[in-house]
């Protein structure tokens, strides 16, 4: 571990992010467009399942991810999120059946099941405690602009060109987020050598009781955001927005500027009061967003959610990592990525549902969502070490 004085900035960090940032941008530089090619099929009707279905493989393999990066190490479990874009990236072209397609996006979870969360363990390694939500915030910056520049270039990439040099796209990068994880050494102490035997998992390797707290509040700070990826394209499009990637563009430059302080303010202040403030924000851009009736309120709504999620995503990382222990940091930060991906696949899954192509349906949903979301700050109001 870095001594406490130490730039945040070494080799191993800055590569770090660099690939982060290149594996963000693989995966969604796909999401504006995946809707509309879904209906292209004949499957309109499961529009809700392009997350729900990906959420839920992330969700399955983070045990898996979180057992295998507590045994073989941070950086193959990385790689092996890393190679599951590439892959799919070339497969996406060829399936053209809706059911081929939905197993596709089931299989394509498997990535997120797998890098962030070794991502998560690997920063904890190599940062001293008392910053980690500092380095948490700027490992955020990397990943949500990849979450920014991704929709947007994806967007552009199809409008310009065609859909399928947009999976080809995000393979390459997905390939340069391995070449660089190559690089990378690894921070485990007692690497193992891997063993199918890693792969059975126990009742008590699935979940972290020690980061329940984390986990809870995760789970319900999340749910907005499945319901966000799913309805956004076509609510925006509806009110005029003729780029798909904007709203992302408008929330994630929002994320990238508040994560720049966020993290250290929970270093300074606590996580809990942090994500208190942070659960407002979500509350009030969900209603927004339930109220627009044009792009320029729409944009309001997503810069909001920018900040909302800038304050989220670091300082429920960190708790994470306060929670745990070092000996199952692995296991401690699958568990919290469980409670993430269940939040964004129940969020999709319901609202996707709920909506079926009915915009008018758009408005309640969201103002459900900002009801959903403020349990969570109950809980927090409620919260006792």
């Amino acid at each position: 571990m870095s001594p406490a004085g130490e730039s945040l900035y070494s080799t191993k960090f800055i590569l770090l992010c660099t690939s982060s940032f290149l594996f963000s941008s693989s995966f969604n530089m796909l999401i504006p467009e995946l809707p509309a090619y879904l209906s292209s099929m004949g499957g309109a009707s499961y529009k809700g399942l392009i997350i729900a279905l990906f959420t839920i493989t992330a969700g399955i393999s983070r045990p898996f991810s979180g057992k295998l990066t507590d045994t073989i190490g941070r950086v193959p479990v990385m790689a092996v999120g890393s190679l599951v874009c590439f892959v799919c990236g070339f497969l996406y072209p060829i399936i053209h059946t809706v059911a081929g397609f939905l197993f596709l996006r089931l299989f394509h979870g498997f990535s997120t099941g797998f890098k962030p969360t070794a991502t998560a363990a690997y920063i904890a390694d190599i940062i001293p405690q008392q910053r980690w939500g500092e380095a948490m915030g700027i490992h955020g910056i990397c990943f949500s602009t990849g979450m920014a520049i991704g929709p947007a270039l994806g967007s552009l990439i199809t409008a310009q060109h065609s859909i399928n040099l947009l999976f080809y796209t995000s393979s390459l990068f997905a390939l340069l987020s391995i070449v660089i994880l190559m690089n990378l050494k690894e921070t485990h102490p007692e690497k193992q050598q891997f063993h199918f035997s890693h792969l059975r998992i126990g009742w008590n390797e699935i979940i972290d009781r020690q980061v329940l707290p984390a986990a809870i509040t995760t789970f319900i700070g999340y749910l907005s955001y499945g319901v966000v990826l799913t309805l956004i394209p076509d609510w925006g499009q509806s009110l005029g927005v003729k780029n798909k990637g904007s709203f992302f563009i408008y929330f994630t430059l929002a994320s990238l500027l508040m994560r720049f302080v966020a993290g250290k303010f929970s270093d300074k202040k606590g996580r809990v009061l942090v994500l208190k403030i942070a659960y407002l924000f979500l509350i009030t851009s969900a209603v927004l967003i339930a109220f627009a009736t044009n792009p320029f309120l729409l944009s309001i709504g997503a810069i909001i959610y920018g900040i909302a999620t800038g304050l989220f995503s670091p300082a429920v990382s960190a708790w994470t990592a306060d929670l745990s222990q070092p000996a199952h940091r692995g296991k401690a930060m699958a568990t919290m990525y469980i409670s993430l991906e269940a939040g964004i696949g129940l969020g999709a899954a319901l609202s996707g549902w709920a909506f079926a192509d009915h915009l008018q349906r758009v408005p309640l949903i969201f103002m459900v969502t900002a009801f959903a979301t403020a349990t969570g700050l109950i809980y927090l109001l409620l919260y006792k070490s």
